[in-house]
């Protein structure tokens, strides 16, 4: 199924939407060019045959001490009873300023909005076009990303010992 996938994406969406098929693993998964993110989404939502309705879960990893880290989306068709993921790769450096960014699927799948504002909050991915993106878990004034592999948790908050 899913190398038919990647073969429709590839014709119906850009010949470059789709970077790779990983196949190790419980689920196989496309690696999705960020570019054409978007697109691909539109594309497994509204054709005939695949109909990914639901978005169940948007996962950040991080790698480091790589530079990189990956955006996992879980797509699920309830009407064929079929699951996808989906993967985007984003290369970053870490700097304070300079967040890995992303094109929202919120548009596409209302679900995102929860989980994209989550993936920002804890892990500092920005969502491109995102309607309300802002802390959700996190006080509004928390410095960093906690479930980052570098995050360095502060001694005190407010006045009040974290560690």
């Amino acid at each position: 199924m899913i190398e038919n996938i990647q073969i429709d994406l590839n014709k119906h969406v850009n010949p470059q939407a789709v970077l790779s098929l990983q196949e190790s693993g419980l689920q196989p998964a496309l690696y999705i060019n960020p570019s054409y993110l978007k697109e691909v989404c539109l594309f497994l939502r509204d054709t005939e045959g695949y109909y990914f309705d639901f978005l169940a879960d948007i996962a950040a990893v991080d790698y480091f001490p790589e530079h990189y880290f990956e955006i996992v989306y879980h797509l699920t068709s309830l009407p064929y009873q079929k699951q996808l993921v989906l993967k985007v790769k984003l290369e970053n450096q870490r700097q304070v300023d300079d967040l890995p960014s992303l094109t929202s699927v919120s548009e596409i799948w209302r679900t995102a909005d929860w989980h994209e504002r989550e993936a920002f909050d804890l892990m500092g991915i920005h969502f491109e076009g995102h309607p309300d993106l802002r802390r959700i878990l996190m006080p509004d004034d928390w410095e960093g990303y906690p479930l980052r592999k570098d995050y360095q948790d502060p001694e005190i908050y407010h006045g009040i010992t974290v560690k």
